[in-house]
């Protein structure tokens, strides 16, 4: 393969594709992740303060990000870091969002 051959095949895969507008979803992304965990440890150190306990659903909220980032990644790179990640934020998620579940549930059968 030449040169231009190789130009070629780079602009088609790249054909309607704005290389900056990538990199600002990009970072954009990564802020919006740092952004959930910075408002879940606000809003977890108020509610131990309230005493009112850890709200394991809104470290599942938040942790779905992480995952849902690591499945994409994973899904288009084929990284088998990204799936170690992807699957160990899904157990996290899956494991808070079930303690979550089952506190609503002691709750209502107690009250």
């Amino acid at each position: 393969m030449n040169k231009d051959e190789i130009l070629a095949k780079s602009r088609a895969e790249n054909r309607n594709q704005d290389v900056y507008a990538l990199e600002v979803l990009k970072k954009a992304s990564k802020n919006a992740v740092v952004v959930q965990m910075a408002l879940a440890a606000v809003f977890f150190v108020a509610q131990l303060l309230a005493g009112e306990g850890i709200n394991w659903g809104l470290w599942a909220i938040v942790y779905s990000g992480n995952m849902t980032v690591c499945w994409v990644k994973y899904r288009e790179l084929r990284r088998s870091r990204e799936l170690m990640l992807a699957a160990a934020y899904t157990l996290l998620v899956a494991v808070m969002s079930g303690y979550h579940l089952y506190q609503l549930l002691a709750v209502s059968v107690q009250g």
